[in-house]
C-alpha cells in the first residue's frame, strides 16, 4: 500500500494482490528510489520478478554494516551535497584546490610575467619557457621564480574559497529556475562572472605585490618591503588600482572556462559521477582555450600592472609630437584603461605583440586548472561520502 511516497512492507502473498498496478519501469524505478532513501534505517526492499508485468516484494532482514556502507557509498551524489555542509564543503575544498594550483605553476607565471614585455632588458629575453626557467635560475639563483609565492598563496586560500562556493550556489539556482533538472549554459556563465568579482576582490593586492616581485630587476628585498613600500609611496588604494581592468580581463576567461569546462562534463561524465581523469582532462583543455583566447586582454593587463618605462616613452613622444609641444617630464605620464593600453601593444609591435607570452600561458594554465578542479573535486567528493556515511551511521543509532 502506498502513503505519501512510502510503502509498508509485504508478504509476497499480499503484494501480488495489491500492487499489481505498478508494473515495468515505474516500478523498478520507485523501488532504487526507495533502496537509496530507506536502505540504512529500515533495510530494503528486494524485487524479484517472476513473470512478465508481475512485481513481488519480499521482506528483507536488517543488511550487514558493510553491505549498508557500500550500497549507500554508490549511490552517493557529491554533486548535491548535503544540507548545512554544501557551502563550507565547496568553500574548503575550494581552497585547497586553489593553493595547490598557484603555488604548483606559480615559476610558470613567473616566467609568463616576463615574456609579456614589450621591450625587455637584454637580461630577460627569453626564446621559450624552459629557456627562461634555465637563465632565471642561472643568473638570479634558483628560488628567484618563486620569489613571491608565499603571498599569492595566503591570498589564493580564501579567495577560491569564495569562487568555488559561490560557483556552485549560483550555478544550481540558475539551472534550477531557467532548466530545471539539467545543466544550463547560460547559468554556468553567469556563475563564473559572479564568482570572479568575489574572487578578484581578494586576490588584486596579492596579485599587485606578486607582479612587483616578479618583475626582472625588481627593487624589492621580499613581500613585507614591497607591501610596506606600496603603502608608503602610493597609499592603500594601490592595491586596487587595478581592480575594475583585472574584472575586465578575467570575467571573458572565466565565462569560457567554466562553460568548456561544464560543456565536456557533459560529454566525458554525463552522470556527473567522481571520475578524476574526466576532470582533470576537462580542466586542462578548458584552461587552454580559455587563455588562449584571452591572451591579448593578458598582455594588456600586465602593461597596465607594470607600467613599462619604454611604453611610457613612446606615449609621451606621440603625445609631444601631436600637441606640438614638450614632452613632460619621465615618470608623470602613465598608461591608464584598456583602451590606452591596446594602442600602446600595436604601436609597440603590431598584431603579434598582443600574443607575447601566449605559449607560457597555456603551460601555466593547462596544467594549472587541471590540478584546480580535480584538487577540487576530490576534496569535495572526500567531504560529502563523509557527511554520508556520518548521517547513515547516527540514522541506525537513532533507530536502536
Amino acid at each position: 500500500m502506498e502513503a505519501d511516497g512510502f510503502m509498508s512492507r509485504r508478504t509476497s502473498v499480499e503484494a501480488a494482490g495489491v500492487d499489481s498496478r505498478v508494473t515495468g519501469p515505474a516500478a523498478r524505478a520507485e523501488i532504487r528510489w526507495l533502496g537509496g532513501r530507506l536502505l540504512g534505517t529500515s533495510g530494503g526492499f528486494h524485487v524479484s520478478s517472476r513473470m512478465a508485468g508481475e512485481q513481488d516484494f519480499v521482506s528483507v532482514s536488517h543488511r550487514s554494516t558493510l553491505e549498508t556502507l557500500t550500497s549507500v557509498e554508490t549511490e552517493i551524489d557529491y554533486e548535491g551535497l548535503p544540507q548545512g555542509v554544501s557551502t563550507s564543503t565547496h568553500m574548503l575544498a575550494g581552497a585547497v584546490a586553489g593553493i595547490m594550483e598557484h603555488c604548483v605553476m606559480y615559476p610558470v607565471d613567473c616566467v609568463k610575467t616576463r615574456m609579456q614585455s614589450l621591450h625587455p632588458e637584454p637580461g630577460a629575453r627569453y626564446r621559450n619557457v624552459m629557456d627562461a626557467l634555465r637563465q632565471i635560475v642561472q643568473t638570479e639563483g634558483v628560488w628567484r621564480p618563486i620569489r613571491g609565492v608565499n603571498v599569492l598563496a595566503v591570498g589564493a586560500g580564501p579567495a577560491h574559497a569564495l569562487y568555488f562556493a559561490c560557483y556552485e550556489k549560483i550555478k544550481f539556482s540558475l539551472s534550477d529556475a531557467i532548466h530545471p533538472g539539467t545543466n544550463s549554459h547560460f547559468a554556468n556563465g553567469v556563475a563564473g562572472c559572479m564568482a570572479t568579482v568575489l574572487h578578484d576582490a581578494i586576490m588584486n593586492p596579492a596579485e599587485v605585490v606578486k607582479q612587483r616581485m616578479q618583475m626582472f630587476n625588481s627593487p624589492y628585498r621580499g613581500v613585507v618591503d614591497c607591501v610596506s613600500s606600496l603603502l608608503r609611496h602610493e597609499g592603500p588604494a594601490a592595491f586596487y588600482r587595478s581592480y575594475t581592468t583585472q574584472l575586465t580581463m578575467n570575467v571573458p576567461f572565466q565565462v569560457l572556462h567554466f562553460m568548456t569546462y561544464e560543456y565536456l562534463q557533459e560529454l566525458l561524465n554525463p552522470h556527473r559521477q567522481y571520475n578524476p581523469s574526466s576532470h582533470v582532462v576537462s580542466g586542462a583543455l578548458a584552461g587552454a582555450l580559455a587563455a588562449a583566447a584571452t591572451t591579448p586582454l593578458d598582455v594588456c593587463k600586465t602593461l597596465l600592472n607594470t607600467q613599462e618605462t619604454r611604453a611610457i616613452h613612446v606615449i609621451q613622444a606621440e603625445a609631444a609630437t601631436g600637441a606640438g609641444a614638450v614632452a613632460s617630464a619621465s615618470g608623470s605620464r602613465q598608461i591608464s584603461g584598456l583602451g590606452e593600453a591596446f594602442r600602446t601593444v600595436y604601436r609597440m609591435g603590431g598584431f603579434p605583440a598582443f600574443f607575447k607570452g601566449v605559449q607560457a600561458r597555456v603551460i601555466y594554465q593547462m596544467p594549472s586548472t587541471a590540478i584546480s578542479w580535480s584538487v577540487y573535486e576530490f576534496f569535495k567528493y572526500i567531504l560529502t561520502k563523509r557527511q554520508h556515511e556520518r548521517r547513515l551511521h547516527g540514522d541506525r543509532d537513532g533507530d536502536k
